[in-house]
């Protein structure tokens, strides 16, 4: 594969925040009636304002900056008493050791930590399983680093109850052909589903019988709705080596600002990640890292408080748009996004989205960033504030009907 090429696969017109540097040529032939009045909503990613960082967090990045030199410039996995604290903290939510020595490293945000375990195991030509729908970055990664993507469906808004739905048949399928390592997302990435006790426990007997490693992105594993059970997969009986977990409080804590992330797991991937974090960043800004003291130790009640603000917003999203005919769309069990399936309109679903930013005020992800199969399908990050979100999908609603085939 070219360069060109290459580059070209890395698209980043619907990305988080990259959204007003698209075009509009030729929506005017397409338009209809007047731009709807409100205020403006980027669905694309969570609103910082509307729902605040972590109490305490700037005060200890103060801290990090009043130690100078020391903070500034820590080992390239990151520092070492931090990293203490924060293995401790993620051995006691998910069950089993993390070794803080050699088996975490803080990166530049969640999204340096996929980037950086990408890179340590997928080679020209390797084949990775990849959920579909899931991260968009996902496959553009494996694509990036000459692999050879290998899908296995995730049938969300079919699976039975207290499922997501993963095609443990494809994905099997997919390691007997070779497939070496399997990413995925849990909670899920667009479709907000958890993967049951069961599907963790599949995925951990096949990666086994056919040696394979797992990525799994965490990264909303704390913002889980009506007590929904989760299981780690890294406390099933799976060989620790080939396992990365990844995590981080740009979600759920409202912390995205610092650009903070970790991964933990397999010291021979770790290690990898650090020679490449090396070369790529050197480290997480030395600064930020002191935020992840206060990270699982919030004040009492605001974690609580943080998931009930959210899954009302969830639910008076749900019931707007279930009101719309012909509109599907499966409860989220975790994080903070919707992805319902529009019905068939009479513009494309591209130029549906571009229609909505620019007559409506609303900035959501399309549904092709997550898999070739959900063209049909938005995603909306609704950590926004209560009242707007709601005002903003009542626009969408209109849209829908005003474009309706």
């Amino acid at each position: 594969m070219s360069l060109e090429t290459k580059f070209r696969m890395l698209g980043t017109d619907n990305a988080p925040g990259q959204e007003v540097r698209q075009g509009v040529d030729g929506l005017g032939d397409l338009m209809r009636g007047d731009a709807l009045e409100g205020r403006p909503v980027d669905f694309s990613h969570g609103d910082v304002d509307a729902h605040e960082p972590t109490p305490g967090s700037f005060e200890l990045f103060a801290e990090g900056f009043g130690k100078g030199a020391a903070q500034a410039y820590t080992e390239y996995r990151g520092d070492i008493g931090i990293r203490e604290q924060v293995a401790t903290d993620l051995a006691a939510f998910t069950g089993a050791p993390v070794d803080a020595a050699d088996g975490l490293i803080i990166t530049p945000g969640t999204q340096g930590a996929l980037f950086l375990a990408m890179a340590a195991t997928v080679g020209r030509g390797d084949k990775v399983a990849i959920v579909q729908p899931d991260y968009f970055a996902n496959r553009k990664l494996v694509q990036f680093f000459d692999g050879e993507m290998m899908p296995v469906q995730l049938h969300y808004a079919k699976a039975e109850e207290g499922t997501a739905g993963l095609d443990l048949g494809e994905l099997e399928e997919a390691f007997k052909a070779g497939a070496k390592l399997f990413l995925f997302s849990n909670p899920n990435n667009p479709a907000g589903v958890v993967y049951s006790k069961e599907e963790i426990a599949s995925i951990a007997a096949l990666a086994e019988r056919y040696g394979a490693t797992v990525i799994v992105d965490q990264l909303y594993s704390r913002l889980r709705y009506s007590n929904v059970a989760y299981t780690h997969l890294r406390a099933e009986p799976i060989d620790p080596e080939n396992v990365i977990t990844i995590m981080g409080p740009s979600k759920t804590e409202s912390l995205s600002g610092f650009r903070l992330g970790v991964a933990y797991g397999s010291s021979k991937i770790i290690t990898r990640m650090e020679k490449l974090q090396a070369i790529v960043s050197l480290r997480a800004a030395g600064y930020s890292q002191a935020i992840l003291r206060g990270w699982f130790h919030e004040p009492a009640g605001w974690m609580d408080d943080r998931i009930a603000e959210h899954e009302a917003i969830r639910d008076d999203l749900l019931k707007l748009f279930r009101a719309i005919e012909g509109v599907s769309a499966r409860t989220p069990q975790a994080g903070s996004y919707l992805f319902p399936a529009l019905p068939d309109l009479s513009v494309s679903p591209a130029d549906f989205v571009k229609i909505l930013r620019v007559q409506a005020g609303v900035v959501v992800t399309p549904g092709t960033e997550f898999s070739p199969h959900t063209a049909n399908s938005i995603r909306l990050n609704f950590s926004q504030d209560h009242a707007a979100s709601v005002a903003a999908v009542e626009r969408l609603a209109t849209l829908v009907e005003r474009y309706r085939t």
